[in-house]
């Protein structure tokens, strides 16, 4: 029977599928899930997908509707304009050729886990907007060379002092309804002290606004009430841009392929961020009345990459030596003018970029954790699709980016995936048996052979734990081969007589099929773990250091991996692992200071043009630096604080001290 090749977004779940099976088929063998309500019968329209149009480089696959059967009747009835183009039902379309598949967060039916939760910030309250109440007299026919904003003004000018204010245009045009409905009061929202972007009838107290990450892989916002400066609401998503690549220059590589591909990617970010604004919007809207609520100022962070594709700017010199960027200070844009659905007349502020790839998503992780503050020599990586790194103290600060690829998310593993119900998060292997016990997310208990758990697959926190296991388990060695004549059915050769480790057998999976882990994914990890401690390495030859104080592993996927595993990979130089400690979403936290802060937003200017970036690529000794770094944890460096720890549990794992 003849198969294609079938890529299920924003999973990354993939794999060779027999002609004339429905997308929906292929979905359920690949361990993807899409909702189907209906048992297959086509009637009720929520397993609907969007087919991916054209040729991309990264996977070498010519997709579109083409390649699938001719749409029928019972679709038609489901799909509506407002779906957009490309839209089948995945229990009708069957395959026909290859074909990439991206699933709407709406038809998923396990929702993925973005794991970005926010965390108390202790900053001084001092946000860029703040809302100022007006109380005039009514007017009487003596004023009648009076117009209401020159009354507003001089209302503003002798209570509060602001002196030069000016509308926004969107404002001035309400601005009579509104204080007549309000009887002459009304509350007025100035931002920076310079602008009226909102004129509200009555006193009102609440303003909000919004601090936005946007990742690679994942997209998060934060609704806060700018008066408390409290995190009131947080919506997270899969980045919608996942499906025109994994990784920022896959996107790159599709802006310079595709025409239309900018556009196409920028639209797609657009719209999502407006559903996340949406979602937070309306869960406070349910609590009550809340007449002309709008979010009023939005801060955001991202890497170069989506930096430049949000912002409409051609990413492709960014791709290019010198990586310059369109620009790299901080930008105020109106949120009207890039079609961002709060308070038209709002500004979004886009933090600044350090340098090429070190983008403003590592000025928030800089703002956040203050390492010029700091006496201790301290690495902080924020750990993603694409790995940034921020080394040094007071006296400097050091910055570079390295290519880790998708590895650590889950991708480019042959059971990889996202961190969602049914992936295995969390694994121990008995060094002696060489079994395997797990856990995945959505169950609390280890799986045992008594208790199926229906796992699907393995994301990042997994991989990185089940190769750190099968080292020190002695089923791999230090250069990442799987050791030969292992007295174990637990390592096999699979279909093309290449080794792999099984970590679940069918019978305790949801797919079917053993969930196993190869050597090809043992090499992906090498490669993404390898590219962060060259970089580490090469800032602290920079740095004339060599050892490190502090590590910090910032992001939503630094929070969820086990510090002695990926210590034990050497994911990163030695260091006493109770130095070695999550932040949680640093990026994030940055956004959020920016947002209640106007003085982190001076700080982030001066600050992201104080520290130094290395670009660590074109530096003559990366690549033997970077070889070295694949072995485990290191070919060459010494792990004295990681050979103790190994000694304390047992371990007969030989490291270096």
């Amino acid at each position: 029977m003849k198969k294609h090749k079938v890529i299920f977004q924003p999973s990354g779940r993939r794999g060779e599928v027999e002609e004339g099976k429905t997308l929906l088929e292929a979905a359920q063998s690949l361990g993807v899930d899409i909702e189907g309500l209906c048992g297959n019968k086509k009637v009720c329209g929520k397993c609907k997908v969007r087919i991916e149009e054209g040729y991309f480089e990264k996977d070498n696959i010519e997709s579109g509707m083409s390649h699938l059967s001719p749409l029928i009747e019972d679709e038609r009835k489901h799909i509506k304009p407002e779906d957009g183009p490309g839209i089948r039902l995945s229990c009708t379309a069957e395959v026909r050729g290859d074909v990439k598949v991206f699933v709407p967060e709406r038809s998923r039916a396990g929702k993925q886990v973005v794991r970005k939760a926010a965390k108390e910030l202790s900053i001084p309250l001092d946000p860029a907007i703040k809302k100022y109440n007006v109380d005039l007299p009514a007017p009487t026919i003596h004023e009648m060379t009076t117009g209401d904003v020159e009354r507003v003004l001089k209302f503003l000018e002798d209570d509060y002092g602001l002196k030069g204010l000016v509308f926004d245009y969107t404002v001035l045009k309400d601005l009579q309804d509104t204080l007549r409905e309000g009887g002459w009061k009304a509350t007025v929202t100035v931002w920076m002290d310079r602008e009226i972007i909102k004129a509200e009838p009555g006193f009102v107290e609440v303003a909000y606004g919004l601090a936005v990450d946007v990742g690679t892989t994942t997209c998060v916002g934060y609704l806060t009430d700018l008066t408390t400066g409290k995190v009131v609401n947080t919506e997270s998503m899969m980045n919608p841009q996942v499906p025109y690549g994994e990784d920022v220059m896959s996107r790159i590589t599709y802006a310079m392929t595709n025409p239309e591909g900018l556009e196409t990617m920028q639209k797609a970010i657009i719209t999502g961020l407006n559903e996340i604004i949406e979602r937070v919007v309306s869960e406070i809207k349910k609590d009550g009345p809340h007449p002309g609520f709008a979010i009023d100022d939005l801060t955001i962070v991202f890497n170069t990459a989506m930096h430049h594709i949000l912002l409409g700017f051609n990413p492709i010199y960014i791709g290019r030596s010198p990586f310059i960027p369109a620009v790299q200070s901080s930008l105020n844009i109106k949120a009207r003018d890039i079609g961002l659905k709060i308070n038209p007349a709002a500004y979004v502020h886009v933090l600044p970029i350090e340098a090429g790839f070190v983008g403003a998503d590592n000025v928030g992780v800089l703002i956040a954790e203050e390492p010029y503050n700091q006496d201790d020599m301290v690495l902080v990586i924020d750990i993603g699709t694409n790995g940034e790194l921020l080394m040094g103290n007071k006296n400097k600060v050091c910055s570079t980016s390295c290519a880790t690829g998708p590895a650590f998310e889950g991708a480019q593993i042959k059971f990889g995936m996202r961190a969602a119900p049914g992936a295995i998060e969390v694994v121990q292997i008995d060094p002696d048996t060489k079994e395997p016990r797990y856990k995945v997310i959505g169950k609390t208990d280890w799986h045992s052979h008594l208790a199926k758990v229906d796992a699907k697959g393995i994301c990042g926190s997994g991989i990185i734990e089940v190769v750190a296991e099968m080292f020190m388990a002695g089923i791999i060695d230090k250069s990442g081969r799987f050791v030969k004549d292992l007295q174990t059915p637990r390592v096999r050769q699979d279909t093309d007589g290449r080794p792999e480790y099984v970590l679940a057998w069918a019978e305790e999976t949801s797919i079917g099929t053993d969930i196993t882990v190869t050597q090809a994914d043992v090499r992906a990890l090498q490669l993404a773990k390898g590219a962060l401690y060259a970089g580490a390495k090469l800032m602290m030859k920079k740095l004339g250091i060599t050892k490190l104080e502090r590590v910090i592993l910032a992001g939503a996927f630094g929070s969820h991996i086990s510090r002695e595993a990926s210590m034990t990979l050497g994911m990163f130089p030695d260091c006493p692992i109770d130095k070695v400690y999550a932040v949680g979403n640093a990026a994030g936290d940055g956004a959020r200071m920016a947002l209640i802060s106007k003085g982190k937003r001076v700080e982030a200017d001066e600050r992201s043009r104080w520290v130094e970036f290395i670009e660590i690529a074109t530096d003559p000794t990366f690549e033997k630096e970077f070889m070295q770094a694949m072995h485990i944890p290191h070919m060459k460096d010494s792990f004295p604080n990681l050979k103790a720890l190994l000694e304390k549990t047992g371990s007969k794992v030989a490291i270096k001290g």
